[in-house]
Order: C-alpha cells, then structure tokens, then sequence
C-alpha cells in the first residue's frame, strides 16, 4: 500500500477546476448550474461521468422546484435515508437544511437522524414521517399507512416519497464511496 494521500479537495475525490474540465465535463458542469444554480455536494462527483451526471440531475432538479412535497416533507424523507446510510456530508448538510430551509424543529430533525421516533402535528408531515420510515427501516408498508398516505398525498407523493429516498441513496453512496466529511467544502467554483 502506498504512503500517498487518498484525500483530494472534497473528501477522496479530486476536483477539477473548471477551466482545466474536459469540454463533456465542463458541460455536465454548465448543466448542472442551469438547472441547480450552483454544483452542490455529490454533483462535483458525478461530473467525473459527465453523460451520466447529465442523466441523473434533472432528478434532483425536480425535488428543488416541482416536487408535490413541501421543503419540509423532502427535509423529512431526506434525514431519514441519509441518516440511515451514514452519509457525514449529506446528514450534516441536510439537518441544517431541515431545519433553515424545511423549517422544522431541531428536535425533531436531531430525533430523525439519531433513529428515534417522533411525531409531526402537521398531518401531512407525520404520514410522510411514517411511510419514509417503514420504506427505509425496511419494513413493507401496511395497508392502513398506506391508504392514510393515499388519502394524504395520492399517489403521486406517494410515488415522490419513494423516488426521493431512491434519489439519496445514490447521493449517500457517492459521497460514503468518497468518504466525503461531514465539514467537506470542495473547490469554490
């Protein structure tokens, strides 16, 4: 085994500055920015596969501005799954989401990811809260949260809530694959 460092400029991955990016890279780069407004955490990764990165953005691209969740329903779902892969940069980055952006309790975000239980007044929340939780355990989803989510959220939040924990899996296992830090903060670019 070598003596030299594994670690580049966000966790084990090295980043490329933009003006030294291939022209595939610098597009999935340009891409990315477009749709996201900046290249945030695991898409400085995935632009080391550009056709790819440019396959799976708009994903999340669509959690950002289409979604039929609320901030703080994807902040919800999205402390669970991270929390359960122990991704360090996407739980760290994402409690103080939930909790700025999502507008939720501290408590609550810190009771999620430390894996106890807890509850949302908002009932939309605590069905969201709910089925997350029996998806990410894993546990099959009984038929009683099932219609509440139905009733709650329909099938297409239902279908958003599964897609979503889909969405960070990938994230959490890009970034655990680079052991990226809870505090990585990557080239300003």
């Amino acid at each position: 085994m070598s003596n030299e460092s594994d670690y580049g400029s966000f966790g084990r991955y090295v980043e490329i500055p933009v003006d030294l990016m291939s022209p595939e890279m610098k597009d999935a780069y340009e891409f990315t920015k477009r749709l996201r407004g900046l290249v945030p955490g695991p898409h400085k990764i995935w632009l080391a596969n550009p056709k790819l990165s440019k396959t799976i953005v708009p994903t999340g691209a669509y959690y950002q501005k289409h979604s039929t969740l609320t901030k703080a329903e994807i902040e919800i779902v999205t402390n669970l799954i991270t929390a359960r892969w122990m991704s360090a940069y996407a739980s760290y980055e994402h409690e103080k989401i939930g909790e700025l952006a999502g507008h939720l309790p501290s408590e609550k975000v810190e009771r999620i990811i430390a894996g106890l239980p807890t509850s949302f007044e908002e009932a939309r929340e605590d069905v969201i809260y709910q089925l997350a939780s029996a998806l990410v355990t894993p546990r099959i989803v009984p038929l009683g949260l099932y219609r509440r989510a139905k009733e709650a959220i329909g099938d297409a939040g239902i279908t958003d809530v599964a897609v979503l924990i889909g969405w960070f899996t990938m994230v959490s296992a890009t970034l655990n694959a680079f052991d990226v830090p809870a505090n990585a903060i990557g080239l300003d670019q």
